[in-house]
């Protein structure tokens, strides 16, 4: 009886294994790649939380709690209502960006990605930076997202109250992770769909039947297709 060749050995199930299929590796690429984002995700929340900013902690906590149901973005929504009829198109823009964020973050992403809350006891993070942790998921951060849609939505209707409102919104965003309720990554997804929030806004103003409604898109000076849903 002739002996099986190499090739004979290779076919049979207990020959040596193929490459897995190009699915199956571009999977376990990934799954490498988001592994190494939280890492780098943990890393950073790790620092901030090592880091002793104790004239900070009180200034970033009341920030932060002045951010709950995005309070301090409303309220200069109101400020701006009693002013010129700009202004009160970018208070109504900015009340709709902050709607949509809200909406995005806590009906979509918090509910499609089930993140855990950081352990701020693990973390070492200070008492004294201390909020109260919110039992909804991590990702993203609604604060973040709303806070980003306000001052974005309302950038683009009153050119120059875009740094000013876009400094708070970042300001809101770190305070999140400087209280330990929310890692970077959360935040900058958070900024995403805040921008995204805003866009969608303004389309739904440009597009609205109610001419008041559809000035607050035409009476800015960035072109149509600069604030499409995209």
């Amino acid at each position: 009886m002739n002996e099986p060749t190499r090739a004979d050995r290779d076919d049979d199930t207990g020959g040596p294994p193929g490459p897995p299929p190009a699915p199956r590796r571009a999977g376990r690429a990934l799954s490498a790649v988001l592994g190494d984002l939280r890492a780098v995700d943990g890393a950073l929340y790790a620092a901030v939380a090592a880091t002793s900013t104790p004239t900070l902690d009180r200034a970033l906590r009341r920030l932060s709690h002045a951010a709950d149901h995005s309070k301090v973005s409303l309220g200069i929504a109101a400020a701006l209502a009693l002013s010129g009829a700009r202004a009160r198109r970018a208070a109504l823009v900015g009340a709709g960006a902050v709607a949509v964020a809200s909406a995005s973050t806590n009906l979509l992403g918090k509910r499609l990605v089930h993140r855990a809350r950081p352990d701020r006891e693990s973390a070492r993070v200070t008492v004294d930076r201390y909020v109260p942790m919110p039992a909804s998921a991590s990702f993203p951060s609604g604060h973040t997202a709303a806070a980003v849609a306000f001052a974005t939505a309302v950038g683009v209707v009153l050119p120059a109250a875009a740094v000013p409102l876009g400094a708070l919104a970042s300001a809101v965003g770190y305070a999140r992770v400087h209280t330990g309720v929310h890692y970077p990554g959360d935040v900058a997804a958070g900024a995403v769909v805040g921008i995204a929030s805003a866009a969608a806004a303004l389309a739904a103003a440009a597009a609205s039947p109610v001419p008041g409604v559809r000035s607050v898109y035409s009476a800015t000076t960035v072109p149509q297709t600069a604030v499409g849903p995209g």
